[in-house]
């Protein structure tokens, strides 16, 4: 059996799940379309997407169409949740990007659009909402070629725009332009048909252009663009041919050993974990213990599965396996995390690395004695989400939340209060900045010399790297130098104190190298009872680690880099005016502008933490025909005063004090 597991991605309201319904409704799946308005649909099962009518959490529904099994996973178009669409991209074997016939290319359409090329997922394009008034033809597949990708082509017209009617014809053989559009497109990536095109038209028959559409749209060359109505299902027939026809539906080896990867993570009714996982090769099966591993994880860690459900039309039902090209739930894994891989590692597809979250909150229980559960209850969050970072200020007693937006704070609100009983409160949402090595600096504490009261010796030198590298740690002391253990507690603190730099932020892009190292064995009295005031322990490290990261950093120096978001607007050509001074006012940096027609475009950066202000402001300015776009685009060095973070109690930038309280935790004062 062959197997296709396909997204389904697209800006918030372009119909994304109703298509889904569509589609599920043609494979005779479900007898009647679900409604996005009356929560009625397949893939949106929580109480809070029916509420809203917005998919929160990525969701698996199969179908099978031409022989092929089809694992159709409907993703949030909302981009406060784009980190569940990231999870999901890893393990597509093509997608369907769904555009407004209304509204067009949109901010989050470009996104999503990068995203699958960067990762060469074979794509098709739905142009959807054609029955809707102001639906468009030839503007959107304008805008789809401009905006978008230029190697695209229409598989058919729309008739009856913008009514209930709307129909899709499509392009045959007997259409010349078609024949013509799709020579055009494919003899650019095909030197084989330019020849024959350039001898003589006869080589290249109508034929031969679908085969070569079909083998070119499989390698993420070229997109075919279909148009129609997920709410009358004009087009979508002709969709689903498309998806059997051009999307690569493959056999995999299920003899091999097995390799997987877990996509999404959530918890069933008695708190037990449910891992959503995608098999690359080999097979899994009920009671056999598989081994996990993290991204950057050495040892990994061993879960026995006790049951496994598969996906089959429409429905899903035990099984007592999993194998290679399928998704499944597997039941039983303790210590499952999302990212994690199953089995041996396989050449697997990159990540889409989206951007990382801009936002942080604090946020606070309405009831004091909530304060435990709390914590608990986000930590069960973050395992859905890892990038919420929960992160703890014991000092303060605080929580604070990363964030994408302000809809995502308010279902992490609703969902607290409707799955675990706790209401909370959020503090003023604000920008999270990092921090990067300006040069290069060293620290070295010897063990037994004043002021180290650490049987260990740890030096460290901060080196900038790479803008988008992330943190390395290097030796440049012999492995063998101590024990493994001693070395890899130094390496674990030195990743965790640098989550909070001299300015409070989050230090990235820099190498850090254990430049000494040195402990004391193992020691007892002649009685043999360990004394831990003459031996070395993991402890001694851990402790000592920070201190000298930290004051190498402090010579080091760091500069502070601020979120900063590329943005386009729309505007009345004569609301610039008033335009370019709120602009300069909120740190943007425009370009210049373009009109035409009446209408004024202008792009440009602006920091993440004004584009709220903006969005705020724009319709006022312009008569309410202001339109506003915006996208992550890089973090840039901070313009202005640096913002500081409060930082934990655990704060060894402040040397004496931080002596004085971890001497507490030495036994006997040492």
């Amino acid at each position: 059996m062959h197997t296709l597991n396909l997204g389904i991605l697209a800006h918030v309201d372009a119909g994304k799940t109703s298509l889904t319904e569509r589609l599920l409704h043609t494979a005779g799946v479900i007898d009647a379309v679900g409604s996005v308005d009356e929560g009625s649909t397949q893939t949106d099962t929580l109480a809070l997407e029916r509420q809203r009518g917005i998919t929160i959490k990525s969701a698996v529904v199969s179908f099978a169409v031409d022989g092929v099994t089809v694992n159709l996973i409907d993703t949030p178009g909302h981009p406060d949740f784009i980190a569940e669409v990231e999870r999901v991209l890893g393990v597509l074997d093509g997608a369907v990007l769904v555009v407004s016939a209304v509204e067009g290319v949109q901010a989050q359409t470009r996104i999503l659009m990068r995203a699958l090329r960067r990762l060469r997922i074979p794509t098709l394009v739905f142009v959807n909402k054609t029955d809707r008034a102001g639906a468009r033809y030839e503007g959107v597949l304008a805008d789809i070629e401009r905006r978008l990708s230029p190697a695209v082509v229409a598989m058919g017209a729309a008739v009856g725009l913008g009514t209930r009617s709307a129909r899709t014809r499509p392009f045959t053989a007997a259409d010349r332009g078609f024949a013509t559009a799709l020579t055009d497109l494919l003899t650019t990536h095909d030197d084989d048909l330019l020849k024959a095109y350039v001898e003589g038209s006869a080589g290249v028959t109508y034929d031969r252009l679908r085969d070569r559409l079909a083998a070119q749209t499989r390698q993420a060359l070229v997109h075919p663009v279909y148009f129609g109505s997920a709410a009358t299902g004009a087009g979508v027939a002709e969709l689903t041919a498309g998806i059997a026809e051009f999307l690569p539906a493959t056999g995999q080896d299920t003899e091999g050993p097995a390799s997987g990867t877990v996509f999404k993570v959530e918890r069933g009714p008695a708190g037990e974990k449910i891992a959503y996982a995608r098999m690359f090769a080999g097979t899994v099966r009920t009671r056999e213990r598989v081994r996990l591993r993290g991204d950057g994880e050495e040892e990994g860690r061993e879960g026995k599965i006790s049951a496994i459900t598969v996906f089959d039309n429409g429905t899903d039902v035990r099984g007592p396996s999993l194998s290679a090209g399928r998704i499944g739930r597997l039941r039983g894994l303790h210590t499952v995390r999302i990212g994690d891989m199953i089995g041996e590692p396989a050449t697997e597809p990159a990540r889409a690395h989206f951007a990382p979250p801009t936002l942080e909150t604090v946020v606070t229980p309405c009831r004091h004695e909530d304060r435990g559960a709390l914590h608990i209850a986000l930590g069960h969050l973050a395992e859905q989400d890892p990038l919420i970072g929960v992160r703890r200020d014991d000092l303060r007693q605080e929580v604070s939340l990363s964030l994408y937006g302000e809809v995502q704070k308010e279902v992490i609100q609703a969902t607290l209060a409707d799955e675990y009983g706790i209401e909370v409160g959020f503090r003023e949402t604000t920008t999270i900045c990092l921090e990067r090595p300006a040069g290069t600096g060293a620290a070295v504490e010897f063990i037994d010399k004043e002021p180290n009261p650490f049987l260990a010796t740890v030096g460290l030198r901060v080196e900038p790297a790479a803008f988008g590298s992330g943190v390395e740690f290097r030796r440049e002391v012999e492995l063998g130098s101590m024990p493994y253990a001693l070395m890899r507690a130094v390496e674990e603190t030195v990743q965790e104190t640098l989550g909070q730099g001299i300015h409070g932020w989050r230090v990235t892009d820099c190498t850090v190298t254990m430049t000494h190292s040195g402990y004391w064995p193992r020691q007892s009295h002649s009685h043999a009872v360990f004394d831990k005031s003459m031996s070395s322990t993991a402890g001694d490290f851990r402790n000592l680690t920070p201190l000298v990261l930290m004051e190498a950093l402090k010579r080091a120096g760091t500069a502070v880099y601020e979120p900063m978001h590329r943005f386009r607007a729309e505007l009345p050509a004569d609301a610039l005016g008033p335009l370019v001074p709120v602009l300069a006012r909120l740190r943007a940096v425009p370009g210049p502008p373009v009109t035409h027609a009446g209408v004024c475009t202008v792009e440009g950066v602006i920091p993440a933490a004004r584009v709220h202000e903006l969005q705020q402001l724009l319709p006022g300015m312009t008569r309410g025909e202001g339109m506003l776009e915006s996208a992550f685009e890089d973090y840039r060095p901070v313009d202005g005063p640096v913002p500081h973070r409060p930082r934990t109690d655990r704060d060894p930038l402040n040397r004496k004090d931080y002596l004085l309280r971890t001497l507490r935790r030495v036994d006997g004062g040492r």
